[in-house]
């Protein structure tokens, strides 16, 4: 999508205020109004990724999944994972090396604020899942707990982005894998042109099929307001994650970036 320039907002840690979509909003209450936002929509979230995406975020989860080299034995927390389609991708990968090589299964933890989405997950069935409420500025997990990280559409939403990449790398371990998969911008013009159109859209698609118009206008804002490529990659670094990168899927309207914990 286009972007319009930065704003006071845009950058994590900076003034009292947060953007909340177009509008800025108090720190202190952009938690609640995120959380409202996922409440309304948590029953047919899934469906309106389908819708949205025309099924593409399936891919772009899979290759995540992938990229996070998912190992038989080791534990994953997916942060922000609302209904736990990035948690259950790495449990399979990993479940599908420890048939050829032996190993036990692997873990995850589901971590998302909105109990609503942990709990259309939940419905969906959990094996090898965990499921824990919590913020992703406080994690309530212990330092050097996991061999991955996981985030996928899930940091735009926080409040303080720094302050978020710095809870998660205290969970995890020496040598673990910081994954990030989010909307970006668009590699072309062409490209951000048809996709400034197709977002214009969304709002009326999430009417008619999530009966809710006015999440999904925050929802196109909120991925417009968010940094592109590189400033995003600084913000990763900055945090302590070393060897960072990026890699754009379908021509930068989704990047995943990633990071180690030396």
């Amino acid at each position: 999508m286009t972007t319009p320039d930065a704003q006071p907002g845009d950058q994590p840690s900076q003034g009292k205020t947060a953007p909340f979509g177009a509008r800025d909003v108090p720190k202190d209450d952009k938690g609640r109004l995120v959380r409202g936002v996922f409440d309304r929509v948590a029953g047919r979230y899934d469906l309106m990724n389908d819708a949205m995406s025309l099924g593409v975020h399936r891919v772009w989860k899979d290759m995540a999944a992938t990229r996070a080299n998912p190992q038989p034995g080791e534990l994953l927390i997916d942060v922000a994972g609302g209904t736990g389609d990035l948690a259950r991708l790495w449990v399979g990968k990993a479940a599908a090396v420890a048939r050829r090589r032996g190993g036990r299964p692997a873990k995850a933890i589901v971590c998302d604020i909105n109990a609503a989405m942990l709990a259309a997950g939940r419905a969906r069935g959990e094996d090898g899942l965990a499921w824990v409420v919590g913020d992703a500025e406080r994690l309530p997990l212990p330092d050097r707990t996991a061999n991955a990280v996981t985030i996928g559409f899930g940091i735009r939403n926080v409040t303080d982005r720094a302050r978020a990449l710095d809870e998660m790398r205290r969970v995890l371990r020496p040598g673990g894998r910081f994954v990030c998969l989010e909307f970006s911008k668009p590699t072309t013009a062409a490209l951000a042109a048809a996709y400034d159109a197709w977002s214009r859209a969304i709002p009326s698609l999430g009417d008619a099929i999530a009966r809710d118009r006015e999440s999904y206008v925050y929802l196109v804002e909120s991925i417009r307001r968010f940094p592109d490529q590189e400033t995003f990659r600084r913000e990763v670094a900055a945090a302590g994650f070393a060897q960072t990168s990026v890699t754009n899927y379908s021509g930068g309207i989704v990047a995943l970036h990633m990071g180690w914990r030396i």
